[in-house]
């Protein structure tokens, strides 16, 4: 259970600069998975169930002007930056898990 900071600036302009805050990295990639289903959800309002694929996140992922983290690093007591590469790779091995499928190697 990690403190962990989510930056995100979806657009060119600086101004699109946002942040959120989470107890654990998990739930943090989970605040990633749920920015993408809003993003679906504003773009198919009549659709009343929406699914997607991991490639179809991890591109909406790369499309975004900047995605990282900052983690919490109780042994030096300040926060360590990730890039896009570790969140999808930690949505990953969420997603694996939540799918029950921790047991085999992808």
């Amino acid at each position: 259970m990690a403190h962990t900071i989510l930056l995100v600036q979806p657009g060119a302009n600086p101004e699109t600069r946002t942040y959120s805050d989470y107890e654990s990295v998990n739930e943090c990639m989970e605040g990633v998975c749920r920015i993408y289903e809003e993003h679906l959800k504003r773009r198919n309002p009549n659709t009343p169930t929406i699914t997607y694929d991991i490639s179809q996140l991890f591109d909406f992922v790369d499309q975004l002007s900047d995605l990282s983290c900052l983690v919490y690093q109780k042994s030096t007591n300040t926060y360590a930056p990730y890039n896009k590469d570790w969140i999808k790779e930690k949505i990953y091995i969420l997603l694996r898990q939540a799918a029950g499928h921790t047991d085999y190697n992808f």
